[in-house]
């Protein structure tokens, strides 16, 4: 059954709660989402009120995917750029499926949501986001349309002696 999105849905404290939960259970499944397993939600919580923070400015957007119950199945959160000179790209961060959807095609669909909001959005003409080395995450992204733009050789250190590069990668719109 496919998800169906929402950009900007009302941030109540049930859904502030599933995306703690989602990016708990994404984490510990060894999702690259900005943390590593083991995590609990209050150790995810102060990155999220970054991310609601953020949507409350106006500076971010989220997108909620859910699947056929209504629960939230996937997640990714739009920013603008604040550089003046960088205003025609966003920032796609935190893209998450919940582990007992994968498989099912819902990334694909979660980032076909990403691009149609972003296309959505006034004078913006491409999303960029950075993933993890190590996983394949380019190789998914890459098929998703999106293209290796740059690498950071062991930016990220998910434990002592395990350093992963950093990847920025690029969807243009137009």
């Amino acid at each position: 059954m496919p998800l169906t999105f929402e950009l900007d849905p009302a941030v109540s404290p049930a859904l502030r709660d599933d995306l703690l939960a989602l990016w708990a259970d994404v984490s510990n499944a060894g999702g690259s989402v900005g943390f590593v397993p083991p995590v609990t939600a209050d150790d995810i919580r102060p990155e999220l009120v970054k991310h609601l923070v953020a949507m409350a400015e106006g500076r971010t957007r989220l997108l909620v995917g859910r699947d056929g119950t209504g629960a939230v199945a996937a997640t990714a959160f739009i920013a603008h750029n604040t550089h003046r000179l960088m205003r025609h790209w966003v920032w796609l961060y935190t893209v998450m499926v919940h582990p007992r959807h994968q498989g099912r095609g819902y990334g694909r669909d979660l980032l076909a949501a990403a691009a149609d909001a972003a296309r959505g959005l006034e004078g913006i003409e491409a999303i960029r986001l950075t993933c993890r080395g190590g996983l394949g995450l380019e190789r998914f992204y890459g098929s998703c349309g999106y293209k290796e733009v740059g690498r950071v050789p062991g930016a990220i250190r998910v434990a002592p002696g395990d350093d992963r590069d950093d990847i920025t990668m690029l969807l243009p719109l137009l």
